[in-house]
């Protein structure tokens, strides 16, 4: 008998596509191991068992599988659904129903995905924290913004989540729950009907068990069959060690993750070699802030006018400091971008992608922030494709590398990821 929490993404969808599985067996499957985990986890916002089998119903009763037969996939809570609430994390928006399907659900669904709710966000996708706990200690922060589809993930309450990413919410929390976060280059997923905080920084991405789960979905929602990965990863990829300014931000949990990373690479006959961060680097950290600032105020209008005094402490002081940002600095900001493309391209022009770090350490323990996004903005800004690789444990907790591609070589980096990750040996799934 299959074990069909077991399978990956790209297998269990290759054995529904088979006739192998019923989409209503996943269903089950995901649903019984949700009701075992959620309750000690809180990834989900939303979720309706009986809404879950009726589409695996219809969709055996089709008789056809689509390219994400039955993926089992949580939705962002900022991201709309039409069938079920969006609260955009928080409670001055419960309980709202959308009129429309963000594309991304909507191609899910015509993929043949199996969408088992929403799950948690924090309070628009900022800092505010929501319920869910890390899977690997629940007194640890799953991290942020993304905290619920990382959790589910790694606890198997799901295959696939999507997440955003306007500085570091996927990047980070799937380094603390030890799960592979894919922010893919600006624009190469649509982010559509995805709750605005920053317009020109706004990512959305994946969530998975593996590199490979990642190229497959994101080559269904891309619409670019060439990233998914087929067959055993290529050769070696050149690999520039980039320690991210601030370096000293890393700890040693974050530091052991490189240097495994680094040992396991050159052991498999990889190439590693440092690069220096151009002078001029350490700026995107002030750019992100600028450009953030200044956009989030504005897209989020209405809720600093109206809804003020419904909003957390957290956001309202976070929106306070935002406002700060004038027009001047915004635009100085985005006219610093192009100098610090350049200045990275060429100390990248010898490697294929950068290691850099994923996150500051493991999770930090308690629930009532979710950590730093400091090694994760500069590429935000920049608009690079990045994942989050687990790599090891430390104190019990994950801790991830992060492997950055140039803009628009998705395919590339995906590539190399799973070329590293193969060598990594990572911790599995959480306890």
């Amino acid at each position: 008998m299959t074990d069909i929490l077991a399978l990956d993404a790209t297998d269990l969808i290759a054995a529904v596509g088979g006739a192998r599985l019923s989409h209503r067996a996943v269903a089950e499957a995901y649903l019984d191991h949700i009701a075992a985990r959620e309750a000690g986890i809180g990834a989900f916002e939303f979720l309706d068992p009986g809404m879950v089998l009726t589409r695996a119903d219809a969709l055996d009763s089709a008789g056809a599988a689509g390219p994400l037969a039955a993926l089992p996939v949580g939705v962002k809570d900022v991201i709309d659904t039409c069938d079920m609430p969006t609260g955009y994390g928080t409670a001055a928006y419960a309980g709202t129903r959308p009129v429309w399907d963000a594309p991304c659900v909507t191609q899910c669904k015509q993929a043949g995905a199996l969408i088992l709710g929403k799950t948690v966000s924090t309070e628009f996708a900022m800092a505010s924290p929501g319920k869910t706990r890390n899977p690997w200690n629940p007194a640890h922060t799953p991290g942020g913004s993304s905290s619920g589809s990382c959790a589910a993930v790694a606890s198997g309450m799901a295959l696939m989540g999507f997440g955003t990413q306007t500085a570091g919410s996927i990047i980070r929390p799937a380094s603390y729950c030890g799960v592979v976060g894919y922010k893919p280059s600006f624009g190469l997923l649509e982010p559509a009907e995805i709750k605005v905080l920053a317009h020109s920084l706004d990512t959305l991405g994946l969530i998975t068990r593996s590199v490979r789960d990642a190229a497959l979905i994101a080559s269904v929602l891309g619409v670019r069959p060439g990233l998914a990965l087929n067959g055993t990863p290529g050769a070696a990829p050149r690999v520039g060690l980039f320690r991210t300014p601030p370096f000293e931000a890393a700890e040693p949990g974050t530091l052991a993750a490189l240097e495994h990373a680094v040992a396991r690479i050159e052991a498999a006959g990889g190439r590693v070699v440092d690069i220096p961060p151009p002078a001029d680097f350490i700026v995107t950290h002030d750019i992100h802030a600028a450009i953030m600032g200044w956009e989030v105020t504005r897209a989020l209008a209405h809720e600093r006018t109206v809804l003020w005094d419904r909003l957390t402490p957290v956001t309202r002081a976070f929106l306070a400091e935002k406002a700060q940002i004038d027009a001047p600095a915004y635009d100085a900001a985005r006219a610093a971008l192009p100098r610090i493309r350049a200045t990275l391209a060429e100390a990248m022009a010898d490697v294929d992608v950068l290691l850099a770090p994923a996150a500051p350490g493991p999770a930090p323990e308690g629930l009532g922030a979710t950590g730093a996004p400091v090694f994760n903005t500069p590429w935000t800004a920049l608009h690079m494709p990045a994942l989050s690789l687990p790599a090891i444990l430390s104190g019990g907790l994950p801790v991830g590398v992060q492997v950055i591609g140039r803009v628009g070589e998705d395919a590339r980096t995906l590539a190399a990821a799973a070329w590293i990750e193969a060598r990594l040996d990572a911790p599995g799934a959480a306890p």
